[in-house]
């Protein structure tokens, strides 16, 4: 798993895992860190969403890691699913710590030290052209949800929460109060609603 830098110290190779929730499994992912050459000694596993880079794992390994160490991720999903930050992340890791990354699903994102210039640029480029499809994709789905929105919009179905029907005895109560007799908080605890609800009430009372 060591190999010897120059003067003699020795770098080491990390796994990280990464799982959504208590209930999924990371097994296969240990595995493939295993069959690497990644004791689990040397193996942080968090169970976080990829979202972002906030996970306390991934964090204290990153701080332990020195120049020319060399982190493993199964997929790279598992390092992150927020593909900007990933780049950003990609970037610091690479460039200023000088930390190798190896996918283990994906060979061409190898940056360890013993590839050429040619293979680290190709991983820039599959790992920029992930982030395109990525984002593309993301584009591509909120583009069908605006769309199927609006269709079914126009065939009349309502979105969000149905709106609570207004007692017969509102009309009263709402004289009441213009009146002056009780207070708007008194009269939504008679309606039992609450203060925005029965004032959102009387300005469409006084529409109709």
């Amino acid at each position: 798993m060591n190999s010897l830098r120059n003067g003699g110290i020795a770098m080491s190779e990390y796994g990280y895992i990464r799982v959504s929730t208590k209930e999924q499994n990371e097994v296969r992912q240990r595995k493939a860190m295993n069959e690497f050459g990644i004791p689990d000694r040397n193996i942080v596993l968090d169970k976080q969403s990829g979202k972002d880079f906030a996970r306390p794992g991934f964090q204290e390994l990153i701080q332990k890691m020195k120049p020319e160490d060399v982190l493993v991720v199964k997929s790279i999903d598992r390092l992150g699913r927020n593909y900007e930050e990933l780049l950003e992340q990609w970037r610091y890791l690479t460039k200023e710590r000088q930390i190798a990354i190896v996918v283990l699903d994906m060979p061409l994102l190898d940056t360890r030290k013993d590839r050429d210039l040619t293979g680290i640029l190709i991983a820039d480029i599959v790992l920029q052209l992930l982030s395109y499809v990525a984002e593309t994709e993301r584009q591509f789905i909120r583009q069908r949800q605006a769309e199927g929105i609006q269709a079914a919009k126009e065939k009349g179905i309502q979105f969000g929460r149905k709106p609570k029907e207004r007692p017969g005895e509102l009309k009263k109560i709402v004289e009441l109060w213009e009146d002056g007799k009780i207070s708007a908080r008194e009269a939504a605890r008679i309606l039992h609603v609450d203060h925005h609800t029965f004032l959102r009430w009387t300005k469409m009372q006084k529409a109709h």
